[in-house]
């Protein structure tokens, strides 16, 4: 039988971290030293990922836009669908960047995790440099590329602020323009996000390897004293993302859903049981969706007329827990740098992680590639993502849950708003009121 994906994850860990530390920075084979071939392989992997970030992106916004701006009464139920989505992602957010400077999991006994994560000190010096060049004066910028001068230029310089922009847009066109020309573009788009797709599961599939790299690398640097040390920031690290996670999931949403959607969310909780389960097992949100949209319709009570638009746009757009995810990485690797981010490095965190979390597509570790960008944006080298690979799948899992979960938490309250009765067995908003 093949293994899964995770398992393979697993017992590249646990191969890497005895690997790295029998051979250390030292050992060699042939001349060359085991510690350049993990770096080798990890350094490959990472380029596998930022290979696919643009195609990924462009494709999977365009053709997720384009068919929702052809949906008949896109109006009032796309309104209410966009502020739904966009103030969840933004909500996680703030609940983990609120989470990551209370429990500061790059910091180890009052300093930096820097030496015990193997980062030398002229490169985190060299990190601090560029970090800190990114200032108040920056703010402005931020928001300018949003709309660049050049978006192929913008492609190749790794703004990807700009892309999505661009990409929402030419998408929201499509439906625009007449009938042939549109179906052309919808389908050119379709079939473009659905080869990135496949080719993104591929470079997936190398994760094991990419793991073992970026672990071996890490741990073939390290004593015995700093090892412990290492198992104990990314332990709190882990600890900060699942209890971030837990506040949004059983707070943050159930509080929407109670106050909002006038439901009991416990029901909710029920009904959604078996695709909640399915999200944590596949860490897909796309794999996860016809069973979404079964529970929301059969066992939650939505119409089909709603859980067919809010649903397949949430597997798209909406990553909760992705986004938050996102934050919380990128705080936590700064920390371990030693950098004090200001508010206004920290609210750039916030937006890019808002506005990446739109383009990650809803498969395994699909989120590696967002938090390169948001590195990227805010000067970190994306290497940094080999500190977190370690405890990735488990988190990848959980996350995936809450994105299913608040995907299914908008078509309630979407729902209960459009006027729908029976939903979870309550009347329909209209009907308490009156």
């Amino acid at each position: 039988m093949k293994l899964k994906l995770h398992w393979q994850i697993l017992i590249s860990l646990a191969i890497a971290v005895p690997a790295g530390y029998i051979s250390g920075r030292d050992g060699a084979i042939f001349g060359i030293t085991f510690y350049a071939i993990y770096g080798f392989i990890g350094t490959l992997f990472l380029n596998a990922l930022k290979m696919i970030i643009v195609p990924l992106i462009a494709s999977s916004i365009v053709s997720g836009v384009a068919g929702i701006g052809g949906t008949q009464g896109l109006g009032r139920l796309g309104g209410k669908t966009v502020v739904y989505y966009l103030t969840t992602s933004l909500m996680s957010i703030l609940v983990g960047l609120f989470m990551v400077n209370l429990f500061a999991p790059g910091i180890i006994d009052g300093q930096p995790a820097r030496d015990v994560l193997g980062l030398s000190n002229a490169q985190t010096a060299a990190v601090a440099a560029k970090v800190g060049a990114h200032g108040i004066h920056d703010l402005a910028g931020v928001f300018l590329s949003i709309v660049p001068p050049n978006i192929i230029q913008a492609a190749v310089d790794g703004q990807m602020l700009g892309l999505i922009f661009f990409s929402i847009l030419f998408g929201f066109f499509i439906s625009r323009i007449d009938s042939p020309q549109a179906e052309v573009q919808y389908n050119f788009w379709q079939g473009l996000f659905g080869v990135m797709m496949r080719i993104t599961d591929l470079v997936i599939r190398f994760a094991p390897l990419g793991v073992f790299g970026l672990v071996a690398k890490v741990v073939a640097g390290l004593k015995g004293p700093e090892l412990a040390a290492l198992a104990g920031s990314l332990g709190l690290f882990a600890l900060t993302v699942i209890l971030a996670l837990a506040v949004h999931a059983f707070i943050s949403l159930p509080l929407l859903l109670r106050f909002i959607g006038r439901v009991r969310p416990t029901r909710h909780f029920r009904a959604m049981a078996p695709a909640l389960l399915t999200a944590f097992s596949t860490a897909s949100s796309s794999a996860t969706l016809p069973l979404t949209i079964e529970c929301v319709e059969k066992n939650a009570g939505v119409s089909n007329r709603t859980s067919s638009f809010v649903l397949p746009l949430g597997a798209t757009v909406n990553m909760d827990g992705t986004a938050l995810y996102e934050c919380v990485a990128a705080m936590f690797i700064a920390q371990s740098y030693g950098l004090d981010l200001s508010f206004v490095q920290q609210f750039t965190i916030v937006l890019v992680a808002l506005l990446t979390s739109i383009g990650v597509a809803g498969i395994p570790s699909a989120s590696l590639v967002a938090i390169a960008i948001i590195l990227t944006t805010i000067g970190l080298p994306a290497e940094g993502i080999g500190l977190i690979l370690a405890v990735d799948r488990v988190l990848d899992m959980l996350r995936t849950s809450v994105n299913v979960f608040s995907d299914s938490c908008g078509a309630v309250i979407i729902g209960r708003l459009e006027g729908e009765h029976d939903i979870l067995g309550e009347r329909s908003p209209a009907v308490v009121r009156s």
